[in-house]
């Protein structure tokens, strides 16, 4: 974590990228004080197809209406 100045943050603003990437946070002071926290952004996470997410489901051998006509039958 590296902390700067207002001043030093407009001179290093071309550069800002570089300087989270390498630092991972800034903290940005004014008069000593902080004011602000600069954080990198984080990749974002890589969402599965739905195709993909079906594919790793269980296959149900027994068909939901059997299931379902079991159940009634069985409140009878």
């Amino acid at each position: 974590m590296k902390e700067l100045s207002i001043r030093e943050i407009r001179q290093d603003l071309p550069h800002i990228d570089e300087l989270l990437a390498t630092e991972g946070e800034v903290i940005v002071t004014r008069r000593g004080k902080p004011v602000a926290r600069l954080l990198p952004v984080s990749p974002k996470r890589k969402i599965r197809s739905m195709a993909a997410f079906r594919a790793t489901m269980p296959f149900q051998e027994i068909p939901s209406e059997v299931l379902i006509r079991e159940d009634r039958d069985a409140r009878d």
